[in-house]
């Protein structure tokens, strides 16, 4: 059940809006949607997730059972060069595909579970690299992962 848990992440009721909209933004932007292509996107559309590739391709053969590991790899690779899904480092260097891409945030993990939280630190979602620190660079984005143990974690420390 605990495994099961941490693969949603808990949406904050601050969220004024829906978060993914992914099968819609693809086809606004005339993606060629295959039976496989819509089969990962739809595991990824609609309920805030972040999941593993393992996990997205268990879900998208539930809908499409000949769907290979190879291809579900190969459709987030392209959804991920595309913008329109993140790619995020979770715990024990695991990925995980968020597919709010278009709403600036970070991420909070727990090393324990592995437990994954959109967060908005500053308020904004906004980089917040200092000026002289930019070295010359136009910062156009960041992608932050805070790290540490949640309640659950922590509860069962020694």
């Amino acid at each position: 059940m605990r495994a099961d848990r941490r693969l949603l992440v808990k949406t904050p009721t601050r969220y004024d809006s829906p978060i993914s909209d992914l099968l819609q933004r693809v086809r606004d932007r005339g993606w060629r949607l295959t039976p496989q292509r819509r089969a990962v996107a739809e595991v990824l559309d609609g309920e805030h997730v972040h999941l593993t590739a393992e996990v997205v391709h268990d879900r998208a053969q539930a809908r499409l059972p000949e769907i290979s590991l190879a291809t579900v790899y190969n459709t987030l690779n392209e959804l991920v060069a595309m913008g329109e899904v993140l790619e995020v480092p979770a715990a024990n260097g695991a990925k995980r595909y968020d597919p709010n891409a278009h709403r600036p945030h970070d991420h909070l993990v727990c090393t324990g579970c592995g437990e994954l939280w959109d967060v908005f630190a500053n308020g904004t979602g906004t980089p917040g690299l200092p000026e002289k620190e930019r070295r010359g660079f136009r910062v156009t984005g960041a992608q932050i992962v805070y790290r540490g143990l949640c309640a659950s974690c922590q509860a069962t420390e020694p």
